[in-house]
């Protein structure tokens, strides 16, 4: 047994190893964080191909999003998962059309959908909004949530827990 959890733990630093320095923390972004995502990554790479979503329990809710601010992209939601706090147990994985080349596709033409963004959502019943790897969430009024995205598998020049990623476009309906 203690083979097996030696190896586990071997694995989960050379993950952790070669994550840092796929995608570079900003100033803004405490270092230690990419630590902490280490369980959000092994618990949704598996999600990549948007197909695979519905495996784990993850539905569509709606269609793309984006706003002048930039893109979110089309949202599968695990309704066990809401309210959740846990790294590993995002309740929503968010996908963006791209084209074949691995391109983001920013002319809404027909491609596949990749997984750019993981989000928690907790519902607002007037408490305090939550926080998570030190970020305090987001407040939606509307849809009375907290939310926290997290662009994990797609960069964000304005920030790694960024509402909205400029380089992120949903097609012309």
């Amino acid at each position: 047994m203690v083979p097996r959890l030696l190896k586990a733990a071997v694995t989960a630093a050379t993950a952790a190893a070669l994550l840092l320095p796929a995608v570079p923390a900003r100033a803004d972004t405490d270092a230690s964080v990419w630590t902490d995502l280490v369980a959000t990554y092994d618990a949704t790479a598996r999600y990549a191909y948007e197909g695979l979503a519905k495996d784990g329990g993850f539905v569509p809710l709606g269609g793309c999003y984006a706003t002048a601010a930039g893109g979110v992209g089309y949202h599968y939601v695990n309704k066990a998962n809401v309210g959740s706090l846990d790294p590993a147990r995002p309740a929503a994985l968010v996908y963006a059309d791209e084209t074949d080349d691995g391109l983001m596709d920013t002319g809404g033409l027909t491609g596949h959908r990749t997984l750019v963004a993981v989000e928690w959502i907790v519902k607002d019943k007037g408490q305090a909004a939550p926080t998570l790897f030190g970020q305090t969430f987001g407040t939606n009024p509307r849809s009375q949530q907290f939310t926290l995205r997290a662009w994990l598998y797609r960069p964000n020049g304005d920030g790694l827990f960024a509402s909205y990623n400029p380089d992120v476009t949903c097609p012309a309906h």
